[in-house]
């Protein structure tokens, strides 16, 4: 059977016991139609990059299915006939991805404090000319001299 990654939307003012529901819902329709939904990612509320309807921001959720295309049309189906769903968007890929996300890979860095793979930076002094240690304070520097 084929794998498909499957993310969809739901609108912002929605409660997150609510989205889980939903979830559930949708992963019941897959498993009615002999799917199976191998991995579920809910990535929180996100800003959107533009409005929708009258929607800034929504719920994100991640499903990797291992199915045949009829139970994906049949999830679709079920979703353009619930209002709370704004946008989903099914892709096909050739093998699921089993670790976590890139998306929720980016949760967990921020979690940490760090951002990507880069050391905290220096500062750069007033002339531009060389760097500054981020612990030198030039008042200190003035006062000794």
């Amino acid at each position: 059977m084929p794998y498909y990654e499957h993310v969809f939307m739901v609108r912002q003012d929605v409660s997150a016991a609510r989205v889980e529901a939903l979830a559930d819902r949708f992963k019941s329709v897959l498993s009615d139609n002999d799917a199976k939904v191998i991995k579920t990612e809910h990535w929180g509320i996100k800003p959107l990059a533009y409005k929708i309807g009258k929607n800034r921001k929504a719920h994100y959720t991640l499903f990797n299915i291992e199915s045949v295309p009829s139970a994906i049309a049949e999830m679709e189906r079920q979703m353009k006939m619930n209002e709370d769903v704004i946008r989903f968007m099914t892709l096909r890929v050739d093998e699921p991805e089993l670790e976590p996300s890139a998306m929720m890979r980016a949760k967990t860095s921020r979690e940490r404090g760090t951002v990507g793979r880069h050391a905290p930076r220096e500062r750069q002094s007033r002339r531009g000319d060389k760097p500054v240690p981020a612990a030198h304070d030039e008042t200190q520097s003035k006062e000794s001299a």
